[in-house]
C-alpha cells in the first residue's frame, strides 16, 4: 500500500499534545476510548496524566493486538506518532475477521509529561515487572559503576572520567559483561539507571487492569512495545522475547521476518538478561494464553542514547543541588533529542516502518494457526 502521511500530523511536541493527538485521531477512527487517571500526579501544567486505551474490533475477538507506548516515558513521543499514524491511515476501519486492536497510550504519563524515561519514583517500568515478593535480581557489578555512572557533576572532565571507568570495565570483564551490568535492570540505587524499584508501579498496576479487562475475551494475542534507542539511525530493531527455538518465536519470525527476529544483537552485543520486562508481565497477566510479540526500538545514535538515560538520572537528581536552570534547559533538549531525535528524516523513517510493521503483525494474528484454531478449523468444516 503506497500512502503518503505527513510526519508532522503525527507527531506532537509533549505529553499534552501527543494525548490531543491521540485521543482526535481514536474518535475519528470510531475507536472505543477507556481512561486510566493517575490518582495523585498531574502534568507540568497541572493536567491529568492518564494511560489512554483505544479499542478497534469486536470485543469478544479471539485474536487480540496489544501495542504500547510510553513505557519508557519520553520514548513515547515515537510511540504515540505510530499509534496516531495506524488510526489516521484508516487500518482500524479494515480489520481482517475476529481480529481486535488494543492501542494503550503513554503507559508512563509521567515520564512521557516530565520528558524522563523513568516513572514518578524514578523506576524503569521496563525492569518493574518482576516478583516483589521474592529476592530481587542481583547485579553486583552496578554498584561498582554507580559513581561513575552518576557523576557530581556534568562536565566534559567528569564524563571523560565516566568513559575511562567504563573502559575499565569493559577491558577487565568484557564488552558483552559491560553492557549486561548497565542494561539488565539493579534493585539497589533508587537513584541510578535501570532501577526496577522495590514494589510494583502505578504503571504496572494499570497495566495489569487493561489486560485483564481490554483482553479478557483474546486467546491469542500479539504484542508491540514501541521504543527507542537500540539500532541503525531511523531503523526498527527487534528484540523478541519468545523463547529461543520455540513455536511462537517462529511466529514472531513469520509475521516480521526471521532476520529480524532471530539472533538479534543490540548495539552489536550479547542480549543483556534483562530484567522485570513489560513483555514478561503482560505475558504473566494472560494466564498461559499465548503470546507472540516484541519489544521493537528506533534506533536513535546509540552512544547519545546510552549517555541520555544517566543523564536523565543526573537532572533528576544532582542537578537539583546546584541550580543553573539555563544548564538544564540545554541538557533536557540533550535527553530528548538523543531518544526522540528532530530530524524530519528520523521521523519519516518511524512513520513508514511503524505503519509497516503494525501491519504485519495484523496480518500475522489474523492468520495465526494454533492446535487450538487448526482444531477449531477443523470442528468447523465437518
Amino acid at each position: 500500500m503506497t500512502e503518503y502521511l505527513d510526519y508532522w500530523r503525527c507527531f506532537a511536541e509533549d505529553y499534552a499534545s501527543a494525548r490531543h493527538l491521540f485521543l482526535e485521531a481514536a474518535t475519528a477512527a470510531g475507536a472505543e476510548l477507556t481512561a486510566y487517571v493517575h490518582p495523585d500526579r498531574k502534568g507540568p501544567e497541572g493536567e491529568a496524566l492518564a494511560v489512554d486505551v483505544a479499542t478497534l474490533g469486536p470485543q469478544d475477538a479471539h485474536r487480540q493486538l496489544l501495542i504500547l507506548s510510553g513505557t519508557h516515558g519520553l520514548e513515547g513521543r515515537a510511540g504515540s506518532a505510530m499509534q496516531v499514524a495506524w488510526l489516521l491511515a484508516g487500518d482500524g476501519g479494515r480489520l481482517p475477521p475476529d481480529v481486535r486492536v488494543v492501542l494503550v497510550h503513554a503507559l508512563n504519563p509521567y515520564g512521557f509529561a516530565y520528558a524522563s524515561r523513568t516513572t514518578e519514583n524514578n523506576v524503569d517500568l521496563n525492569r518493574n515487572f518482576v516478583d516483589h515478593a521474592a529476592p530481587y535480581p542481583d547485579n553486583p557489578g552496578y554498584a561498582e559503576l554507580h559513581k561513575a555512572l552518576l557523576p557530581p557533576v556534568w562536565s566534559e572532565a567528569a564524563l571523560a572520567a565516566t568513559d575511562a571507568a567504563t573502559a575499565r570495565y569493559r577491558q577487565e570483564h568484557g564488552p558483552d559483561a559491560l553492557f549486561d551490568v548497565t542494561a539488565r535492570g539493579q534493585y539497589t540505587h533508587p537513584d541510578g539507571v535501570m532501577y526496577g524499584g522495590r514494589g510494583r508501579e502505578w504503571s504496572n498496576l494499570t497495566l495489569e487492569r487493561i489486560v485483564r479487562t481490554h483482553l479478557a475475551g483474546a486467546r491469542q494475542i500479539g504484542l508491540i512495545d514501541w521504543h527507542t534507542g537500540i539500532g541503525d539511525y531511523g531503523e526498527p530493531f527487534f528484540l523478541c522475547f519468545n523463547p529461543d527455538g520455540s513455536d511462537l518465536q517462529a511466529e514472531a519470525a513469520r509475521w516480521w521476518g526471521q532476520e529480524r527476529v532471530v539472533g538479534q544483537r543490540p548495539n552489536g552485543l550479547a542480549r543483556p538478561d534483562y530484567q522485570g520486562l513489560v513483555f514478561n508481565g503482560v505475558r504473566q497477566f494472560l494466564d498461559g494464553r499465548p503470546m507472540v510479540g516484541a519489544v521493537i526500538e528506533y534506533g536513535t545514535a546509540a552512544g547519545p542514547a546510552r549517555a541520555a538515560s544517566r543523564l536523565d538520572q543526573w537532572l533528576r537528581f544532582v542537578a537539583p543541588q546546584q541550580p543553573d536552570p539555563r544548564r538544564d534547559t540545554i541538557l533536557k533538549a540533550d535527553v530528548i533529542d538523543a531518544m526522540v531525535p528532530t530530524s524530519s528524516l528520523w521521523r519519516r523513517a518511524v512513520i513508514k516502518h511503524g505503519l509497516e510493521i503494525t501491519r504485519q503483525a495484523v496480518a500475522g494474528i489474523a492468520s495465526w494457526q494454533t492446535d487450538a484454531t487448526r482444531a477449531a478449523a477443523l470442528i468447523g468444516e465437518r
